[in-house]
């Protein structure tokens, strides 16, 4: 029987004992309803599941002894990072949750010229929250126990300027220059796929990503949604050079 995955940003031991907090110890007890002596599995995004039972019940927490530790190899061998024009509400919760899914490594969000969702400091910080939340229930769906980096959102060109020098930067196309079946193998230092907004990229945006060395791919004549664009791509780089 496949146990329920609880993330937990707490380090972890095997024989100890932690509290999970509120809203974690609903999820398992209102929802999953566990009971004393049921068993679980704990995650924090080191590359570990660790098995344990539930010891004690109180009205706000739950107390767990970590029993056991097991490393996943899950992983994909294709470092994918999702740059993503900010999409609203649930939209850009079906773009995380599903890219956590298909094994993406790193997701940036970024504003750009189209974009129709503003953030200020204080809702950014709160959709931040939010994101690693979505990300973190898709990890413990999925059976992962690494925990895709989610960025602070930031402008489209400071995030291009920020990525790592050799990356493969790939940008979807309907015209590009670039075919799958062209992509013969993994990138030693991981592939950006850049998913606009709901409003596409603009010209400038376009310009600055090819500054930034995107080059276009193509994965058929069609245009895509916002949400769908960035899952596609995530899938077919994943069969063609990753582990799908």
């Amino acid at each position: 029987m496949r146990l329920t995955r609880c993330p937990i940003a707490l380090p972890l031991a095997v024989g100890q004992t932690v509290a999970l907090a509120e809203d974690a110890a609903n999820h398992l007890v209102r929802v999953m309803r566990l009971r004393e002596g049921d068993a679980c599995v704990l995650f924090n995004g080191d590359g570990h599941d660790y098995t344990a039972v539930v010891v004690g019940l109180g009205k706000r927490e739950v107390t767990l002894r970590i029993d056991a530790a097991q490393p996943v190899h899950n992983e994909s061998p294709l470092a994918i990072t999702l740059l993503q024009g900010i999409a609203r509400g649930e939209k850009m919760d079906l773009i995380l949750q599903k890219a956590t899914e298909l094994g993406v490594n790193a997701i940036i969000p970024v504003n750009a010229e189209r974009t129709e969702v503003k953030l200020d400091a204080a809702r950014a910080e709160k959709r931040i929250a939010h994101w690693r939340s979505v990300v973190a229930s898709a990890c413990g769906q999925s059976g992962r126990a690494r925990i895709p980096a989610i960025a602070a959102p930031q402008a489209l060109a400071a995030a291009a300027a920020s990525l790592p020098a050799q990356t493969l930067r790939l940008t979807l196309d309907p015209e590009g220059e670039h075919r799958l079946a062209g992509l013969s193998a993994a990138p030693a230092h991981g592939v950006v796929i850049a998913i606009g907004p709901e409003g596409g990229w603009s010209p400038r945006d376009r310009q600055v990503l090819a500054e930034a060395g995107f080059q276009g791919l193509q994965l058929g004549p069609r245009i895509l949604r916002t949400e769908t664009a960035g899952l596609a791509a995530i899938a077919a780089l994943q069969a063609r050079l990753g582990d799908l």
